[in-house]
């Protein structure tokens, strides 16, 4: 097992800063989703996973039980790179029927991340598990080359980024991939909103601790004063983007210092952060932004009518 560190305490922090300092002065107010992720928060992400009201999981596992010989057989892949890749929970559907020679799980929280990799280590006696302590927006070029690599981008995390941000990551990856490469992508489809709206505000306000975790995350490593319990979880479609919208709400006016900032944030009653988009799609314009990007759709698999979809594509 090998874990590389391409992102450290150091450039996390720095990151933070840079994003609390900007996005807090803003107007509207906005925090980037990455402060979610400590390890409390990647802990109640992965509870929320297995709540009744978030589908996203449950459909994409039973794409990969239902697919993934299939996709392990039109990819011929030795190994197995996942963006994202958390608990690597669901990964292990993957690596049962593709039985690669290495995995090569990609992370920002490098606690999980090791975690992960040294539970893998034993229940995958000779594969190499090689974990990257990375961002994918900045650490494409570090992925490891040689082989034949399926690169696996699940969850509906593509929905997390804006059109834009989107296209430049998308040809940022396709300009990472090699001739016999491919890519597969997770994505959640556009539905009816009250499914939507439920998946992102469950009755046991799970994920409503999971959105105030990022502003634990910030008292915590800048020094600040949020008063956590003060803001309210709010979870709203936006039909016009076709996306869902995570919100923090002050409940009452307040001012927030941010120590490591040597800054005072006022909030007034009913002002929102906006701590992340979730971009729902249609497969036909998944598909269209792949091409656009340089990637050609191989295969797609659809849960349900509109729940979930899997594309395989690869470098055109």
């Amino acid at each position: 097992m090998r874990v590389e560190a391409h992102l450290t305490a150091d450039d996390r922090r720095r990151v933070l800063e840079t994003d609390a300092r900007v996005g807090l002065t803003a107007t509207p107010k906005h925090l980037s989703p990455i402060w979610f992720y400590d390890e409390r928060g990647s802990a109640l992400f992965d509870e929320i996973t297995r709540l009744p009201e978030y589908y996203p999981t449950r459909c994409e596992r039973a794409l990969l039980h239902q697919h993934a010989a299939a996709i392990a057989a039109a990819c011929a892949a030795d190994t197995l790179v996942e963006l994202g890749s958390g608990t690597s929970d669901k990964t292990r559907v993957l690596l049962d029927v593709m039985r690669p020679a290495r995995y090569v799980p990609l992370d920002v929280d490098a606690e999980t991340l090791a975690a992960a990799a040294e539970a893998l280590v034993s229940e995958y006696p000779g594969m190499h598990v090689h974990a990257l302590a990375a961002d994918f927006h900045r650490h494409l070029d570090r992925l490891p080359g040689g082989g034949r690599r399926l690169v696996a981008f699940l969850g509906g995390t593509i929905g997390n980024l804006r059109p834009a941000e989107r296209a430049h990551f998308l040809r940022d990856l396709r300009g990472c991939l090699e001739p016999g490469d491919h890519l597969l992508l997770g994505a959640d489809l556009v539905k009816d909103v009250g499914r939507l709206e439920a998946a992102y505000d469950d009755a046991a306000g799970v994920t409503a601790a999971f959105n105030r975790n990022a502003l634990r995350v910030v008292n915590r490593e800048l020094d600040a004063s949020f008063d956590v319990d003060a803001f309210e979880h709010v979870a709203r479609w936006s039909p016009d983007d076709e996306w869902m919208e995570m919100r923090l709400r002050a409940r009452t006016d307040q001012k927030v210092t941010i120590g490591a900032l040597d800054l005072i944030v006022g909030f007034e009653e009913g002002e929102e952060v906006l701590t992340e988009v979730s971009a729902k799609f249609r497969v036909e314009g998944l598909a269209a932004e792949l091409a656009a990007a340089g990637f050609a759709t191989t295969q797609t698999w659809v849960h349900g009518v509109d729940d979930f979809v899997l594309v395989l594509a690869a470098p055109a």
